[in-house]
C-alpha cells in the first residue's frame, strides 16, 4: 500500500515541477510554503463548515502540493533546517484538525444534516489522526522508524479531498458520511499497527541488549 501511495506522490509532484523550479528561481521560503498551506487548508474547512462540501474538496486536494512543496524547496535550496521540519510538522496537525473540525461544525449545525453521531466520528477521527502522528514522532525519539500502517498523512488528505470534490453531498450525504467513518477507523488501526510495531522493536532491542 505504502509503495502505491508512493508512486501517486510522485507523479502527482511531476506536474508541478514547473512551479517547484520558479519558487526555487525566486528562492521562496519554505516556510512560507507552509503558512500558505495552512492557510488553503483553514479556507477548505471553511467551505465544509458552511456545507459546501464539494468545493472544500476541491480547494483541499488542488492545495494539497503545498505540503509537499515545501520540502522539495527546502532540499533544492538548501534551507532544509531543524526549525523548518517542527514548523511543517506542527501546521500540519493544525490542518487535520480544520478539515476534520469543519466536517464536525457541518454536522453540529442546526441543518436538516444535523448529525450528532457524527460529530462524535469527526472527533474520534481528530483523535485518530494526532495519534497516528504522535505514535510516529514518539518512536522516532526512541529511535525507531514507525513509518507503518493502513493511513499516514498523504493518505487522510486524499480521502478527505477527492470523494469530496466529485461527490459533495451526493446520495444524500452517505458517500460523505461513509468517507470520514473509514477515516476514523483506519486512522486507530494504523495507531495500533504503530503500537504493535514499537512494543515488537523495542522487544528485540531488549533480547539483544540481555545477551
Amino acid at each position: 500500500m505504502s509503495a502505491f501511495w508512493e508512486r501517486l506522490k510522485k507523479g502527482y509532484l511531476s506536474l508541478f515541477d514547473p512551479l517547484a523550479d520558479a519558487l526555487v528561481a525566486r528562492r521562496v521560503h519554505p516556510n512560507v510554503i507552509t503558512t500558505v498551506g495552512l492557510v488553503s487548508t483553514l479556507v477548505a474547512a471553511g467551505f465544509f463548515a458552511s456545507g459546501h462540501i464539494s468545493i472544500g474538496g476541491w480547494v483541499l486536494g488542488l492545495t494539497a502540493i503545498f505540503d509537499a512543496l515545501d520540502g522539495t524547496v527546502a532540499r533544492r535550496t538548501g534551507q532544509a533546517s531543524v526549525f523548518g521540519a517542527f514548523y511543517d510538522s506542527t501546521l500540519d496537525r493544525i490542518a487535520d484538525g480544520a478539515a476534520l473540525g469543519g466536517l464536525a461544525i457541518f454536522w453540529a449545525a442546526n441543518t436538516p444534516r444535523h448529525s450528532l453521531w457524527m460529530v462524535g466520528v469527526c472527533l474520534f477521527a481528530i483523535i485518530g489522526a494526532y495519534l497516528t502522528s504522535y505514535t510516529r514522532a514518539r518512536a522516532e525519539g526512541l529511535g525507531l522508524d514507525a513509518r507503518v500502517g493502513l493511513v499516514q498523512r498523504a493518505e487522510r488528505v486524499v480521502l478527505l479531498s477527492v470523494p469530496q470534490a466529485f461527490f459533495g453531498l451526493a446520495f444524500d450525504g452517505l458517500v460523505l458520511k461513509f468517507i470520514v467513518v473509514l477515516l476514523a477507523i483506519t486512522s486507530w488501526i494504523t495507531v495500533a499497527q504503530r503500537m504493535l510495531y514499537v512494543r515488537r522493536a523495542t522487544a528485540t532491542l531488549s533480547q539483544t541488549s540481555s545477551k
